[in-house]
């Protein structure tokens, strides 16, 4: 331990942050570096690390946000990007870098959580997480659904789609106030350039973009992004098209309706609270801000 040392925030050194890069791509085939260039990387992504000999070693990442419950905002931080370097595990590495974050973090945020891999369950109850589970939103397509809008795959190579992501990124309002989260901008942009990049639709007229994807007659939406609320069933029915039979919400809608149904879903949540503050269990946190 003599020669390691903790580092954090440290976007601007570039050694560092060029390690971490190199370290997140080995454990978890990401791509951060065009995510940075692109100036995504900001004050509410600060990752908390080991460095030994200017070289990355584990992590732990915090992402400030608010979260929405019920219309209710709350301060709340989301660990994410928890790795280790295969020559450094097994020296209580993440088990420190989980105390300071916590010492730092943990009397002044309502809600802490993350989402866990199965191969670490045991691991965060001893900081006090609990699992709290989810829910997955579905609905039967109507056979008469036949999406009407004018629609657009957006190609965020080209400057001006990437310019519209931004845009409508920077500026959207949560896609639900039963649960939402807001503030935390630079993880939407990560989502968008590394994950759903091929799944971004623009709907010209409603000024929405869609991050969706349809396959074998099921249509899954994993946000929709707009700067005025938006019905999610109308979104969803704009959508669809005659090979729709089924259509899945990948966060909670706030327009229910009774025609909406919920199955069990598991995606490892795990949250600490602070007092009296429950999170609400059954519902379902948006897709495209897991850290």
């Amino acid at each position: 331990m003599d020669s390691l040392h903790l580092v954090c925030n440290y976007k601007e050194h570039e050694p560092l942050r060029e390690s971490f890069f190199r370290l997140a791509k080995s454990i978890f085939g990401l791509e951060l570096a065009r995510w940075y260039e692109a100036g995504f990387w900001n004050e509410s992504y600060i990752p908390y690390s080991y460095a030994d000999d200017g070289q990355i070693v584990a992590n732990v990442s915090v992402n400030l946000l608010e979260i929405i419950i019920n219309g209710v905002k709350s301060r709340a931080v989301q660990l994410g990007t928890v790795m280790t370097h295969p020559d450094y595990r097994g020296r209580g590495l993440p088990t420190q870098l989980m105390n300071k974050v916590l010492e730092d973090y943990g009397q002044g945020y309502e809600f802490m959580y993350l989402f866990a891999n199965d191969s670490v369950l045991e691991f965060y109850p001893k900081f006090g997480f609990k699992p709290v589970d989810e829910q997955l939103f579905s609905m039967d397509c109507p056979r008469d659904a036949a999406g009407s809008a004018v629609i657009r795959k957006l190609d965020l190579a080209d400057p001006h789609d990437l310019d519209l992501f931004t845009t409508l990124g920077s500026q959207r309002i949560p896609v639900s106030q039963r649960l939402g989260v807001s503030g935390v901008y630079g993880l939407l942009m990560f989502y968008g350039l590394n994950v759903f990049s091929g799944q971004l639709y623009y709907l010209e007229n409603e000024k929405v973009i869609a991050i969706c994807q349809q396959e074998n007659g099921q249509l899954e939406i994993f946000d929709l992004i707009s700067t005025q609320p938006v019905s999610c069933r109308d979104m969803a029915l704009l959508l669809a098209d005659s090979n729709t039979e089924k259509i899945v919400f990948h966060f909670t809608p706030d327009d229910p309706g009774p025609e909406l149904s919920g199955s069990s879903y598991s995606e490892g949540l795990f949250v600490r609270t602070q007092g009296s503050l429950e999170y609400p269990p059954g519902l379902k946190h948006p897709a495209t801000y897991i850290g």
